[in-house]
This record gives structure tokens, C-alpha cells and sequence, in this order.
């Protein structure tokens, strides 16, 4: 092969491979994605004045321990279950009917032509029906860190799980923003309470590449129009 037929095979190749590759991209999910002004950081002087309120450490003596500062951690019960259905049905119908004769015209016998009549009918229908469903089911549990504090004092927490057993990895991320009120004994708290919720669970490695289809396959389906 000559060395330019050569070259022009490479940059053939690579451009099908690129192709193939961005005809199934994968969706992407924003993980604590900012959807609040945050605040300029304003650091406070450390004060050793020996009281028992530190504004930057304050932690009440007479309570469990709960989440409050930057770096503590919590534990999230994934609980979230949602569930929409919607139906619609219509229908139309719509008839009618004409009818004509002519018996008799001034100045004209009635018999001299006969018996003239006109008849027309119409009739229109029209039926429809649809519905839609929607079920999502996701539980679990884990322990996020907080990585700010907003001025009302409301937490923002992010946290990671990954786990790999032979040649798959899973994994499952979580973030969103708490009201330290409704965190329970035990420093844990329900999904279902927090809000800006973004949760991620994916797989990585053999399992995951089996439930996609093939390059060649999405090929035929994009561009065959059946």
C-alpha cells in the first residue's frame, strides 16, 4: 500500500471510531451543582476567651451528636419512590340528514313533472384514547459529608460510594442541600427531606458495556428511518 493510501486509511479509521463513539453518549447527571449565591467566605478570628459558645465550634453539650460544621458527617436514608400516571380519553360524534321534495310550482301542473326530490345525508366520528405511566423506585443508605454552610444554616452535603468486586466498579453519588431541623437521633436523615436532591447510581466495567448496544447496531439504528 502506498504510504499516502496508507495515511488516508488511518484518518478514515480514526474518524469512524470517533463517530462511533459519540452516537451513544452517556447522560450526565450534575452532581451539587450550585443552585444558590454563595456567600463570601469571611473568616472569624479564633477566640480563647475560655467561654463555652465558640461561634466557629459551637456544638451544644446536651445533644447527640448531629451534623453542623464543614467536614462532619451525616447519614442519608435514600428513599425515593415516585410514582405518575395519566389518562385521557375523548370522543365525537356528530350526524345529519337532509330531505327534499318538490309536490308542486305555481303555474305548473303537478303532475307534469312527475315527483322531484333531494336527499343528502352526512355523519362524522371521531374517537381517541391515551395514557402514560411512570414508576421510580430507589433505596439505600449513605454517609455524606458536609462541604458548606449556607448564612440560614442550612447544610450542603456530597457523598461517594464506589465499590469494585473483579473486573465491575459501582457506583453511587449524592448531594444536596439539609435543614439541620430535620436531621433525626442518630445523625441521619431521609431523602425524601432534603432538597436539591442529585443522585447518580452507575456501573463501570464489563456488566455495565453489556446493557448498551454495540457500534455497529446503534450504527443501523440511526440511520436506517425504520
Amino acid at each position: 500500500m502506498r504510504p499516502p493510501m496508507k495515511r488516508l486509511s488511518l484518518i478514515a479509521s480514526a474518524l469512524v471510531l470517533a463517530g462511533c463513539s459519540t452516537m451513544n453518549p452517556r447522560p450526565v447527571v450534575d452532581i451539587a451543582g450550585p443552585t444558590y449565591v454563595a456567600p463570601q467566605v469571611v473568616e472569624a478570628p479564633v477566640v480563647s476567651n475560655g467561654a463555652i459558645f465558640q461561634a466557629t465550634q459551637y456544638r451544644p453539650l446536651f445533644e447527640d451528636h448531629r451534623a453542623r460544621l464543614v467536614g462532619d458527617s451525616i447519614t442519608v436514608q435514600i428513599v425515593e419512590k415516585v410514582s405518575a400516571s395519566q389518562k385521557s380519553t375523548s370522543s365525537i360524534d356528530k350526524s345529519g340528514k337532509l330531505a327534499a321534495e318538490v309536490t308542486a310550482l305555481p303555474g305548473i301542473a303537478s303532475n307534469s313533472f312527475g315527483r322531484a326530490s333531494a336527499a343528502g345525508s352526512s355523519s362524522n366520528t371521531f374517537e381517541g384514547k391515551g395514557s402514560t405511566e411512570n414508576t421510580n423506585d430507589f433505596s439505600g443508605t449513605i454517609t455524606a459529608v458536609v462541604t458548606g454552610v449556607l448564612p440560614n444554616g442550612h447544610l450542603l452535603i456530597a457523598g461517594e460510594k464506589q465499590i469494585g468486586v473483579n473486573h465491575n466498579v459501582d457506583v453511587l453519588r449524592f448531594s444536596g442541600q439539609v435543614d439541620p431541623r430535620a436531621i433525626q437521633p442518630g445523625n441521619s436523615v431521609a431523602s425524601a427531606q432534603i432538597a436539591n436532591v442529585r443522585i447518580e447510581h452507575r456501573g463501570r466495567g464489563a456488566q455495565a458495556d453489556a446493557q448498551g448496544i454495540g457500534w455497529l447496531g446503534r450504527f443501523f439504528l440511526n440511520v436506517l428511518p425504520i
